[in-house]
């Protein structure tokens, strides 16, 4: 055996050992010889354990020459809630401790006042595991106060990455001005426009505008202004009220305007500090221009569109300009045969499959439904849909998500139904029906409509039909049918109108592709696709090839790169991150 491993476990067995024995002497009250005294309440202990464990009872059980302070049996505690020194007490003894949610702010603060590391450690483990949108900013003031590096920069971290969303909640509105300043100041801030954080910024100084506009001058020092456009600097910050009536923001409203004309102060050399090397290499000068001219992009600002497509394996992203791939997610939980769709605000959802509930066998059969969290490449399981089916489509308006018709799982028929998932309240509702009961058909959604275009019935007839469904009145209506009746092909909307391309019917394959005006409600000739060719994607097929329609040229360029990621995927047009993300 390796020596190392036997080492380790004899430290291991030793360690257990003295903890199990510490923990008998405690239960048993043998050998105790101090009490921790809280309000009413009286806790035995043993001053050594204490004292090894926290400088603060090591101080005060011993004299500065290591001597026992021979008075100090009992020690008071101010201000200490007894049942979380209980459960702290407990830890020492036994190293086990339940930390939830609600107590672990509680405990950590008491671990930080009397000094107890081990506890600490385990909290702060704990609040960085259970970071979230609800508690980020809390946790985020927390370490700053108790000067906790750690926990700050990931609390920090947490917030830079979710900055659109939480630079609206409240609690972001009552933030310290150094605590704001530490959050945009940093590179890491994930937005795409640094005018989100000069907007989130002047929120900010609105919601408390008598004392806040008096910070604005250094605030203005962690606004990158320019990566603004120049006519968004002019309409929103040099016009801004706040801005004009204040001299110093002025003058450097007026650095920044020269700035844009190519026009750059000099750099402001940093003061060397007393004591070190005034020669300082060239390459690390420390000569920089005033943070309001800092033109570093945020990390948010290397977001792209680019093509994912999904399988059971994978979810790769590949750029079409740069010709490169990058692992989006691992997804081996994702079911081979699903739809996939990203809605407006960039999300990416996944619906197929069929989930059985482990727990309740009898309960009705149901699809998997997850969303992919693109800050930690991992898939969130959603609450499965109701009525499983196959050779659907989705759509999306106003937050929610529309799965219409296919066939179903159970009887391999042909649905009429429509499925429609509330975002914003998590949940399942059935809504209007289509006038058709079809599989094999194409959605798209545009301006809060849902098109339902072309598919097939149970008779194996290809339709050519075109339904737009408006959730606000609850109400399907035909529009006008498409010139080659199709199923199993590829629609997009392109330049403002619906492109459809490839397919099949009665004929067999098509390279047919057509597109569809919605203010003339007409459909027109469109280049046709090089091949005939039927589950098509007009960003990407599913034979492993990636096509290119060049609108300047009305055709189509040819194969852009084969790859086998597309093997077996669906495939969206996504927003992401490749600096985040590994390259393939």
């Amino acid at each position: 055996m390796d020596p190392k491993a036997i080492k380790e476990e004899l430290r291991l067995f030793q360690s257990t050992l003295l903890q199990d024995g510490l923990k008998e002497l405690l239960n048993e009250n043998k050998f105790v010889d101090c009490t921790l005294k809280v309000g009413d309440r009286s806790f035995p202990c043993h001053k050594l354990i204490m004292a090894a464990c926290s400088p603060y009872f090591r101080e005060a059980f011993f004299s500065e020459d290591g001597k026992e302070e021979k008075a100090t049996k009992e020690v008071v505690l101010e201000d200490v809630n007894p049942s979380i020194l209980d459960m702290i007490i407990s830890y020492l003894y036994s190293a086990e401790i339940d930390l939830t949610d609600d107590n672990v702010q509680d405990i950590f603060a008491v671990a930080n006042r009397f000094q107890i590391p081990s506890v600490f450690t385990v909290c702060v483990n704990y609040l960085q595991k259970k970071l979230s949108v609800v508690n980020c900013l809390a946790i985020f003031r927390m370490g700053l106060v108790l000067n906790v590096p750690r926990l700050a920069m990931s609390a920090r971290d947490y917030i830079a990455d979710r900055f659109a969303v939480l630079c609206k909640d409240e609690e972001f509105l009552q933030l310290a001005p150094h605590e704001l300043f530490a959050i945009i100041g940093g590179d890491s801030v994930n937005v795409e426009k640094e005018e989100s954080v000069f907007e989130a910024l002047m929120n900010w100084v609105h919601n408390d505008k008598e004392k806040r506009i008096q910070v604005l001058p250094d605030a203005f020092e962690c606004i990158r202004f320019r990566l603004m456009s120049e006519k968004y600097f002019h309409d929103k910050v040099e016009t801004d009220e706040i801005v004009k009536a204040n001299p110093e923001l002025m003058k450097k409203v007026q650095t920044v305007k020269e700035a844009f004309q190519g026009k750059l102060p000099e750099k402001i050399k940093k003061e060397a500090v007393e004591g070190e090397d005034s020669k300082v290499d060239e390459a690390e000068e420390d000569d920089v221009f005033p943070g309001f001219l800092n033109n570093i992009p945020r990390h948010g600002m290397y977001v792209r569109d680019l093509i994912l497509m999904i399988n059971d394996t994978a979810a790769v992203a590949y750029d079409v300009n740069e010709n490169e791939c990058f692992l989006a997610a691992l997804s081996e939980q994702i079911p081979r045969n699903h739809v996939s769709l990203t809605s407006q605000k960039n999300q990416l959802y996944i619906i197929g499959g069929l989930f059985v509930d482990e727990e309740d066998k009898d309960a009705p059969l149901q699809c998997y439904f997850y969303q992919l969290d693109t800050l930690t490449a991992d898939w969130v399981a959603l609450p499965p849909m109701p009525s499983p089916r196959a050779l659907f489509s989705m759509g999306e308006g106003d937050n929610l998500l529309f799965v219409i018709a296919g066939k179903d799982l159970q009887s391999n028929a042909s649905l009429d139904s429509v499925m429609c998932y509330d975002v914003n309240n998590v949940k399942w509702s059935e809504t209007k029906k289509l006038p058709l009961k079809i599989h094999g058909h194409s959605v798209v959604s545009h301006k809060g409509l849902v098109y339902c275009i072309g598919g097939k019935t149970d008779d194996n007839k290809a339709l050519n039909k075109m339904f737009v469904y408006n959730h606000k009145q609850a109400e399907w209506r035909e529009l006008a049918a498409m010139k080659t009746p199709r199923a199993m092909f590829g629609a997009t909307v392109h330049n403002g109108k619906i492109v459809v391309a490839g397919g099949v019917n009665e004929e067999g394959l098509t390279a047919a592709s057509e597109r569809y005006d919605f203010g003339t409600n007409k459909w027109e000739e469109f280049t046709d696709f090089p091949q005939e060719r039927s589950s098509l994607n007009l960003l990407s097929t599913e034979v492993t090839d990636v096509w290119q329609y060049e609108e300047d040229k009305k055709e189509w360029s040819g194969m852009l790169r084969e790859m086998r990621y597309a093997a077996g995927a669906s495939c969206v047009s996504m927003r992401l991150n490749a600096a985040k993300m590994p390259k393939l």
